[in-house]
């Protein structure tokens, strides 16, 4: 894939510069046209669990390419580490893209990196990317608003530091609001319980992508009352996204997208990955 010549563009990457680029939440073609530049352009490549192998295809063959994905209970290398390990190539003066799926600042832990790599005097550029909330709900056809359902949207984890589920639940049980939970399907049936008993009804419709935007997509939607067990029938595994609200009802009438057209029909896993789907979940 070839990286088309703007008019006007910043410089490719720089030596001794980190660069936090967001991959996008799976589809290739949701990746922006800087982070290709940058990624062509790299030295080294340090890279998540969940980034298109596509993606790390765009690199020059000679770029080395460093894999540090989170799963839950699962990391390659832990957060201190990933941080010294920009720090270190930064300081050998090399071009270095940290590719993270989905942006790097919707919990993507990109404001942890870039505090010590500016602390340090390293020169850091962030780059968005379509965060899964976006991307995977837009694939799914389900608006994240609609002027007949929801006025705010709001993001929030299922997944806190030690394993706690410590939201602010009676913000997040507010009528005419989509909520989308980011790394929650593990609790799900907690996530659901809390809705219900800060208010809101257990017929409020409910859903959850797995693998959103890509050809292994699926979307079970239910209600807050049965999502969990429907999930747990079907066999739901990370990476998966969870969208409540009335909005949840425009599906299957606005899905527009049909994953069994792609070119492969069975799903491959991610860069990095060893199997289709990990024992936890992204962090």
């Amino acid at each position: 894939m070839s990286v088309p010549d703007l008019a006007v563009h910043r410089p490719g990457p720089l030596p001794g510069w980190v660069y936090l680029v967001g991959a996008g939440p799976g589809d290739p073609e949701l990746f922006t046209l800087r982070g290709a530049r940058l990624v062509a352009g790299a030295d080294v490549v340090v890279y998540d669990n969940l980034v298109a192998p596509a993606i790390l295809d765009l690199a020059p063959p000679q770029a080395e390419r460093i894999y540090v994905g989170k799963k839950a209970a699962d990391h390659s290398l832990p957060q201190d580490e990933i941080n010294r390990l920009l720090l270190e190539l930064a300081r050998q003066n090399k071009r270095v893209v940290r590719l993270k799926g989905g942006d790097p600042f919707i919990f993507g832990r990109g404001g942890e990196e870039m505090e010590v790599l500016v602390d340090a005097g390293i020169h850091v550029e962030v780059i968005p990317g379509v965060t899964a909330a976006a991307g995977v709900s837009a694939y799914a056809g389900i608006p994240l608003t609609h002027r007949e359902h929801a006025q705010s949207v709001v993001f929030a984890t299922g997944f806190l530091k030690e394993g706690k589920v410590d939201l602010d639940w009676p913000m997040l049980a507010r009528p005419q609001q989509t909520v989308v939970i980011y790394m929650g399907i593990s609790r799900l049936a907690d996530i659901c319980a809390q809705f219900i008993a800060h208010g809101l009804a257990p017929t409020t419709p409910a859903g959850v992508i797995e693998r959103g935007t890509t050809h292994a997509q699926r979307v079970v939607v239910a209600d807050l009352a049965t999502l969990a067990q429907r999930v747990l029938e079907e066999g739901v595994r990370p990476p998966s996204l969870t969208v409540i609200g009335s909005v949840v009802g425009l599906y299957p009438k606005l899905a527009w997208f049909e994953p069994q057209d792609q070119p492969q029909a069975s799903p491959l896993p991610h860069a990095g990955c060893a199997v289709v789907h990990g024992a936890g979940e992204r962090s």
